[in-house]
């Protein structure tokens, strides 16, 4: 399969050209820049020395693909996925462009009115735990945001089971500074983001309207800048709509994903790492979930850490193109992560 990677140069564009340089079904024909344009790939990617010859071009001089995979900034694909989807080939979208299904939501988080509703309607989000049957004949996949994919992945069987009361859920989030993209203004430089713990975003988060689009919930959303590179770990509180005990857990996400390949239950009695830690994901593709009961409080906790360049973003968006593509849903993303690190 040929596939061009839009928006190339950033955090995002370089994990896709990392993952895809070594997909055994893949060629990646254009890698695409403007600002660096007729750069070689490595120049912004120097894990990528040796690997690849690719030079970037302009987005003007885009050409068709099999797959087009847009790792643009927020609104660089609104433009965009018409042309794609009319010439034909896969488009799977990385940026929040079409990831809501209720155009409205545009105008209250991203402070736009969507210019093109009725692809909202035909998009998929892709992510193949929830939506793998639809992802099989999409034409358009779009990708949600790390904090979304962790969350949601971790509230779905909770709430689909009725297991919790989906009007009162807290969800508390802390996520690394690549998360921030290449150019995070000042809040990004290391003076700023040495040693932090800061709370960015105590309400409001453009993901809250993902994660209840995704699991019916009603959703308390902050988030929380922390000292890393790579991760994002989610704490969820939820409270509990009936008596539970970890038995009963243990069945709900085993039922939800004991096959499936890149979400693992973490939740051991002994040992460092009992319950998810995203430093152990780096580069991986894997959803690490642990829960636990608290009956004094009639809570539900349940925890999710992933690597948000991996499985909240590149990894997940080959993982959907493998679906689509009728691909082994593991290729190209069998890496297990280093310990230590």
């Amino acid at each position: 399969m040929k596939v061009a990677v839009v928006g190339a140069s950033g955090y995002t564009g370089g994990e896709l050209l990392r993952i895809l340089l070594g997909h055994p079904e893949v060629e990646v024909t254009q890698a695409t820049s403007d600002a660096m344009a007729g750069k070689p790939v490595s120049r912004a990617h120097p894990n990528l020395r040796k690997a690849t010859s690719l030079v970037f071009s302009p987005r003007s001089a885009l050409r068709p693909a099999d797959a087009t995979m847009l790792a643009t900034p927020h609104g660089g694909s609104l433009p965009l996925v018409p042309g794609l989807l009319e010439v034909g080939g896969i488009v799977v979208d990385l940026s929040a462009d079409y990831r809501l299904k209720d155009p409205a939501l545009y105008r209250e988080y991203y402070r736009f009115d969507h210019p093109n509703p009725e692809l909202l309607a035909e998009s998929v989000l892709g992510l193949p735990e929830l939506h793998r049957e639809k992802i099989r004949t999409a034409r358009l996949i779009a990708v949600p945001g790390c904090i979304a994919t962790a969350a949601t992945l971790a509230i779905h069987p909770l709430a689909k089971s009725g297991t919790i009361d989906p009007k009162r859920v807290v969800v508390d989030a802390k996520s690394g500074s690549s998360a921030s993209g290449q150019d995070p203004g000042r809040a990004g430089s290391h003076a700023e983001r040495s040693g932090v713990m800061r709370a960015y975003a105590p309400t409001g988060h453009r993901h809250t309207a993902e994660i209840e689009q995704e699991t019916g919930t009603h959703v308390a959303l902050s988030c929380h800048a922390v000292e890393a590179v790579r991760g994002v770990l989610t704490t969820v509180h939820a409270f509990s709509a009936r008596p539970v005990d970890e038995k009963e857990l243990w069945r709900t996400y085993r039922a939800a994903y004991g096959n499936e390949p890149f979400v693992r239950l973490v939740h051991e009695a002994d040992g460092i790492h009992r319950e998810p830690e995203p430093k152990i994901l780096a580069g991986t593709n894997y959803c690490d979930l642990g829960f636990a009961v608290d009956p004094h409080a009639e809570r539900i906790v349940a925890l999710a850490a992933i690597d948000n360049l991996g499985k909240g973003a590149a990894g997940n968006a080959v993982q959907c193109l493998n679906v689509r593509a009728g691909f082994p849903e593991t290729a190209g993303l069998g890496f297990l992560g280093l310990h230590p690190v």
